[in-house]
């Protein structure tokens, strides 16, 4: 009787071992292949999420373009009316408005005017859609003491149209020998070298010239 059992736990246990075996077996095929699987599944979930986000912004973009483009041409319009660009029909006209402004605001402020000259002129880099100027360049060279270059730095930056100094040197004057006593007289005037930039709409090729 003892031997029977003995023989009939022997086969439960293979059979138990058999099904342990198989379970493991199962496991391991689970890891190796299902697991990648469920993980590049998530992965893909993720960047659906990402995707879905930011087709949304994209959504929300374009339903603000109509606002945006309004809020353009406000602001356009408002430039226009606050005189901001310089209403010459020409470059070469504006050049010459700007020089005589400057020349004018040197000699009230009690400075001298040493030299103007006109720099060719460019184009500002804008987008399509937005508003495309040209600035127009003024190289300027004026003499005074530190009150006049404050009065014509001043009266530049507020005129109208717009205007506003760019790449501005200033050099001290160097002083009058004294005849009698052979010595250097201090001088306060200043040499002065700088840029003054206006802007103006670039004309589109199907804008007519006015007569």
């Amino acid at each position: 009787m003892n031997k029977g059992l003995d023989e009939s736990l022997t086969a439960a246990q293979q059979r138990w071992l058999a099904v342990g075996l198989l379970v493991f077996v199962s496991l391991i095929i689970g890891l190796l292949i299902i697991a990648p699987i469920i993980n590049k599944g998530l992965a893909l979930h993720e960047t659906k999420n990402n995707l879905v986000f930011k087709l949304r912004q994209y959504e929300r973009i374009l339903a603000n373009k109509d606002a945006v483009s309004n809020w353009k041409s406000k602001i356009a319009q408002q430039s226009e009316e606050q005189g901001y660009f310089n209403g010459q029909e020409t470059e070469a006209l504006a050049s010459a408005e700007m020089q005589e402004f400057i020349k004018q605001t040197i000699v009230n402020a009690g400075g001298q005017l040493n030299s103007t000259q006109s720099i060719p002129s460019s184009d500002s880099p804008q987008d399509d859609d937005a508003v495309k100027f040209t600035r127009i360049i003024i190289r300027v060279s004026m003499t005074g003491n530190s009150q006049t270059l404050r009065s014509v730095l001043y009266n530049i930056e507020i005129s109208k149209p717009l205007m506003i100094i760019d790449q501005i040197d200033i050099r001290p004057v160097r002083g009058r020998r004294n005849r009698k006593t052979g010595r250097i007289d201090p001088s306060n005037d200043l040499t002065v070298n700088f840029q003054a930039v206006s802007f103006m709409r670039k004309k589109q090729s199907n804008e007519q010239p006015t007569h």
